[in-house]
């Protein structure tokens, strides 16, 4: 394949190519593929991290339940909530833990002090 140098037809080939999938298996076996190990689970990391703060757990429980770095949770949270200058940005976190049942501001059945 030719590439023109687009990062955009790059990513629009890239996010075709997800929306082929059709269950879990394909998309893990995908992403196995296309990512490292450490890509994998940085990104794991990162969703798990907004799934907490959706939720509203509090950074020293997302510390210690995900092992993510204070930095990266404040990143996630920035995206998630101010939107990096970008009124889109923090939709797909927001669209993907609704759909996947979430409830924003509802810490799953613990307290947040203990």
């Amino acid at each position: 394949m030719v590439s023109n140098g687009s990062d955009e037809n790059g990513r629009d080939y890239l996010y075709k190519a997800i929306l082929s999938l059709s269950n879990e298996q394909e998309v893990a076996d995908f992403l196995d593929d296309l990512c490292t190990v450490p890509e994998i689970k940085s990104m794991s990391q990162r969703l798990q991290v907004a799934k907490m703060l959706y939720t509203s757990h509090v950074y020293t429980d997302i510390v210690e339940e995900t092992g993510a770095s204070t930095a990266t949770i404040s990143r996630v949270n920035r995206t998630l909530n101010d939107g990096h200058d970008n009124a889109v940005s923090g939709r797909g976190y927001r669209l993907v833990l609704t759909r996947l049942g979430e409830k924003a501001g509802a810490p799953e059945g613990r307290g947040r002090g203990r």
